[in-house]
């Protein structure tokens, strides 16, 4: 299994039976993960400038360079990235699954253990420096420490299960949420070292850095994108398109006049109509098939 790869078995259960919306650090022992990505490897990748320039993003103190600064003739610049870490500034190998062929094995092999579609990043920090200020994500994590010692503080979701136009971080970002969160302290804190992972729930808000450390951090997120009930509804809804009255032509003018509430009335009605001829053991299973193929949705 690809989650055994970076969890040991109690945490695989808990993904595979409870979905944990409480952080957790496991040990796990070294395994076929750690020989094919390491220290090293992740050298590599940023030496010989394999990965793709648009994957990249450099970050310090929270703010993002421009993407031009990394690169040359649009380009992945191994020099750029090698002087940018030197002055500080954070790494991040994005999409990995995409360029690494080990790690596109361990993303199918996620999704074919759980149904959800997933990506993989890689996080280089220098010493003494912080990329990524406080945020909160929509998916879950898991986080597995390469190298070095990363500090995780860790506060409570501030809003319940986030995801998309929902209660994204810089969707509903305010200036005093850090104020706020330094002033309590937070809720857990994690020194996160090679051998261990750690279970990060969507929402919880984290300000990772190596601010107290003594050498560079090396982390890779695997971030696993929830099916949701709003998922399913999604399907649901998209396959009318195979329906001939839900393709015709709303004529503009409608949308302007008054012929507006009618038409929505009548499509709700046809869609009601739809969802109640609809045979649900042959949609769970079309559920399945898409389940453990789609690759870019969008928690």
């Amino acid at each position: 299994m690809s989650l055994n790869l970076l969890l040991p078995e109690p945490g695989v259960t808990a993904l595979l039976t409870s979905w944990p919306d409480e952080p957790c650090v496991y040990e796990r022992e070294a395994g076929e993960l750690d020989r094919v990505i390491n220290a090293e490897t992740v050298d590599h990748y940023l030496d010989t400038g394999c990965v793709p320039a648009d994957e990249i993003a450099v970050v310090s103190d929270g703010t993002a360079l421009h993407p031009d600064r990394h690169r040359t003739a649009g380009r992945t610049d191994p020099a750029k990235l090698q002087s940018l870490y030197e002055d500080g500034h954070t790494i991040r190998l994005g999409n990995l699954q995409r360029v690494v062929p080990f790690l596109a094995d361990v993303s199918r092999g996620i999704q074919q253990e759980t149904g959800y579609s997933n990506y993989s990043h890689a996080f280089v920090t220098p010493p003494g420096s912080q990329g990524l200020l406080h945020h909160w994500d929509q998916q879950m994590a898991v986080i597995v420490q390469i190298a070095g010692v990363k500090r995780w503080q860790l506060w409570r979701p501030k809003f319940p299960a986030p995801m998309r136009e929902h209660q994204e971080s810089f969707r509903v970002w305010q200036h005093d949420f850090i104020p706020e969160w330094e002033a309590v302290g937070p809720d857990l804190e994690v020194d996160l070292r090679p051998g261990q992972s750690l279970l990060l729930p969507r929402g919880w808000v984290h300000n990772p850095h190596t601010l107290d450390a003594q050498d560079r951090s090396i982390h890779l997120t695997f971030a696993i994108r929830e099916r949701t009930p709003l998922w399913v509804a999604e399907k649901l809804v998209s396959c009318v398109i195979e329906k001939d009255a839900f393709r015709r032509v709303i004529l503009p003018r409608d949308f302007t006049g008054p012929q507006l509430p009618r038409h929505v009335r009548d499509i709700r009605q046809a869609l009601v109509e739809h969802l109640a001829g609809l045979d649900v053991d042959d949609f769970a299973r079309l559920l399945v098939r898409t389940a453990v193929s789609e690759k870019e949705y969008a928690t």
